[in-house]
């Protein structure tokens, strides 16, 4: 029987980052969510109506940002031996072990910096006021890509929309890697055309 997983790293640091239990996302993110409507409502004093759209919008903006890296990053076919190595860690380590445990979600030390870039690109995109609702809508896509992820992978799953979801998703692992790179939503794959009817 194949194992769970492997190591990574040789380093017992490094090998430590890689690996997350599958809550943690939630114990960081959800108070990151929660602060950033807070600090729309409370300290840009934005109105709700404008809070929503720009919420939904975050949402939005995570659900394409989710299939660009997918796709592109994350399915990189790497020429140099290096960036074979890089997108294995990143990804690759998924396909060949896809009921790994605790390389699921994105580690801490991943999505932290990345949470940091991606509020900057809307600091300077669309201004500090409306940042704060966007960033909180990314962080919540971010979350539901994550639990999704992990409850196709690991939890029985009855719900019908779900269902197509983990169709959808065991079909990219276990038929065809090159379509399906929705995760949370089929949504850019029904537009670009890499769903699996296509």
């Amino acid at each position: 029987m194949k194992a769970e997983s492997r190591r990574l790293f040789e380093n017992s640091f490094m090998e430590l980052m890689s690996k997350v239990h599958w809550t943690v996302p939630l114990y960081i993110y959800i108070p990151v969510i929660l602060y950033f409507l807070y600090k729309s409502f409370f300290v840009d004093n934005i109105v709700v109506r404008e809070t929503f759209l720009l919420y939904l919008g975050g949402i939005l903006f995570w659900t394409l940002l989710e299939y660009l890296l997918h796709r592109f990053a994350f399915h990189y076919e790497a020429k140099t031996e290096f960036g074979k190595r890089l997108v294995f860690i990143f990804h690759g380590i998924h396909h060949e072990y896809p009921l790994d445990r605790l390389r699921l979600v994105m580690p801490p030390s991943v999505s932290l910096p990345l949470g940091i870039l991606f509020y900057s690109f809307f600091y300077f995109t669309v201004g500090v006021d409306f940042a704060s609702p966007m960033f909180a809508g990314t962080v919540t896509g971010y979350l539901v890509y994550d639990m999704t992820h992990f409850a196709i992978h690991h939890f029985a799953i009855e719900n019908k929309f779900l269902m197509k979801i983990k169709t959808n998703h065991m079909k990219h692992h276990y038929k065809d890697s090159g379509k399906g790179f929705g995760v949370s939503s089929p949504f850019w794959d029904h537009v670009f055309q890499t769903d699996s009817k296509s």
